[in-house]
């Protein structure tokens, strides 16, 4: 009978199979029976052809301690089978090491914690030792706050938390952050549970910020903003708190989910506002500090834990456009007088300007409508002048009321600011604060007048004197009343071939006859060539009516040598 060849695969197997049966190979933990100690090293074999030396440090207190015994049975890493001195290279530390790898991947599978010691820094964080593995915790994974000095924490086991494993690489990376934030989230929890709003408790002042202060009630904090801490307005907590005072305080709220807790100092006192309308009556003169400048306004406190605004428009009769801390300074003291009180808004009103005399009220007292007043130029708008007057308040000018003949928009170019100006007062508007002024009825109103004397009515006749002589007219002056006006070209002459301006002379006068007059704009038209055409008709309507048989040009001859005999 034939027998067949091993193969090289065959070699392979029978060669696996000498170490099967009970034998380990290289890379594993094994079970091996001390069978002798020699010094500081222990006799070990795993059931391999050749026995290990593992020192026995590596046993710990029972190695160091004389607690291994022949006969013992242990637990080794076997790194080598056979070395160059024919024995097997056997290893404690790696064994236990392997076992706290399963041990631990175990407890990160249940999310168990598991317990350390951090025993060395390195960059980034600390090395903690896990009963032979050696694990990673970063330094911002150490406490809840940043602490400089980890120097106690070192060297004494403590519980951490496993954040990932990575068996193959050999990392694994622990938090002792997040067991105390359960442990403080615990605590805090059952605290909570304790307390309930409105109950008084005391605290410590731990922390203070700008908007209040942080206060210890035994293991959880609460919050006693800065609103809160008294009546009276508070700028900042350091005003009345310090770090580390004790203090009472009442709990206002209390959210269950977050666990934050509002505190309050106020509450302890009674309430200033409950009966605020009885102490500071409207209209009630008072005085006060100012304790605070805004844009809008100055807060005034009138005692202490009440507050009242000055609004920026209450402040002056005068300067309307100024900031109120041009007028006022934070801690002056201030009178004052009540405008308002809303106790369900907490609000009062105050006004500054009502302490002094009005301006306006002592302006129609002293200066009542029609007499004169004499006031600088404060400015000039498209609608008239404004004119600085006693007291600092301002009258004004209307476009209309700068001349009796001539456009405003023309006459207002006339004037300059700083110029001093006298005018008429014609109404004192105390209530709205205006006064109307006017410059025209300081003089004669020439056109209103001779309007109401009834020269200038239509179709009177008026006796013109030339003052000046244009191409397209006359410049004439009226000789009776002094109103100045134009004749144009056309209306110079019925004929016309006498149509021509240069016919006549400055200081010429000639008669003229009112064609219309406006009342409102004071324009006057006059005409030489409509009372030429009234006279013809006069003239006709006298001397057509007898049977002379005269012909138009012997009534005409006839009128006018009767008019040149008058």
């Amino acid at each position: 009978m034939s027998q067949s060849i091993p193969t090289r695969d065959d070699f392979a197997s029978m060669l696996e199979e000498s170490f099967s049966d009970g034998h380990s190979g290289e890379g594993q933990v094994v079970r091996g029976i001390v069978t002798a100690i020699e010094k500081d090293m222990a006799i070990i074999d795993v059931g391999l052809k050749v026995e290990g030396r593992v020192p026995l440090k590596e046993f710990g207190a029972k190695g160091k301690e004389g607690g291994l015994k022949p006969g013992d049975t242990v637990e080794v890493y076997v790194e080598r089978i056979e070395n160059a001195l024919g024995e097997a290279m056997l290893s404690r530390d790696k064994a236990r090491r392997e076992e706290s790898w399963v041990k631990l991947e175990e407890k990160f599978a249940k999310g168990e914690r598991v317990e350390g010691v951090i025993f060395n820094q390195v960059k980034g964080g600390f090395t903690v030792d896990l009963d032979g593995a050696v694990a990673f915790l970063p330094r911002s994974q150490v406490d809840i706050r940043p602490i400089r000095d980890v120097t106690p924490l070192m060297h004494n086991p403590q519980p951490f938390e496993i954040l990932k494993m990575d068996r193959r690489r050999g990392n694994i990376v622990v938090s002792r952050r997040t067991v105390l934030e359960e442990s403080r989230a615990e605590q805090r929890s059952e605290i909570v549970q304790n307390l309930e709003e409105g109950q008084v408790v005391e605290g410590v002042v731990k922390n203070i910020t700008d908007y209040g202060a942080f206060v210890d009630l035994g293991g959880i904090d609460g919050l006693l903003h800065v609103t809160d801490m008294a009546w009276r307005r508070v700028n900042h907590p350091t005003e009345i708190l310090n770090i580390g005072q004790t203090v009472k305080v009442q709990i206002i709220r209390i959210n269950q989910e977050t666990h934050r807790i509002s505190l309050g100092m106020k509450q302890l006192e009674s309430d200033p506002w409950s009966d605020i309308g009885t102490k500071f009556p409207i209209g009630k003169k008072i005085t006060g500090t100012v304790t605070n400048i805004t844009d809008y306004g100055a807060f005034v406190e009138l005692e202490p834990g009440i507050e009242g605004l000055i609004h920026v428009s209450e402040m002056s009769w005068t300067k309307k456009n100024v900031h109120p801390g041009k007028i006022l300074s934070t801690s002056q003291q201030v009178d004052v007088v009540v405008l308002e009180v809303d106790p369900a808004k907490r609000r009062i009103s105050l006004g500054l300007k009502q302490t002094l005399e009005n301006p306006w009220h002592a302006f129609a007292a002293n200066h009542p409508v029609g007499s004169t007043v004499e006031g600088e130029v404060k400015n000039k708008t498209e609608f008239g002048l404004f004119i600085g007057l006693d007291g600092d308040v301002d009258g004004m000018v209307h476009l209309s009321d700068l001349d009796w003949n001539r456009p405003g928009e023309q006459v207002i170019e006339e004037y300059q600011r700083g110029q001093m100006v006298r005018a008429q007062v014609l109404d004192v508007d105390i209530e709205k604060e205006r006064i109307s002024l006017g410059v025209k009825q300081l003089e004669r109103d020439t056109a209103g007048d001779a309007a109401a004397s009834g020269e200038l009515r239509k179709n009177a006749v008026v006796t013109c004197e030339v003052t000046g002589v244009k191409d397209g007219g006359l410049d004439v002056r009226l000789v009776d009343s002094g109103i100045d006006t134009f004749i144009k070209r056309s209306d110079l002459s019925r004929d016309r071939d006498e149509q021509r301006p240069e016919r006549f002379t400055v200081g010429q006068k000639v008669d003229a006859r009112v064609i219309a007059f406006d009342k409102k704009t004071r324009k006057l038209q006059v005409s030489i060539k409509a009372l030429e055409i009234a006279e013809e008709k006069e003239a006709v309507a006298q001397y057509g009516s007898t049977d002379s048989g005269a012909s138009l040009g012997d009534i005409l001859g006839a009128a006018l040598k009767k008019q040149g005999g008058n």
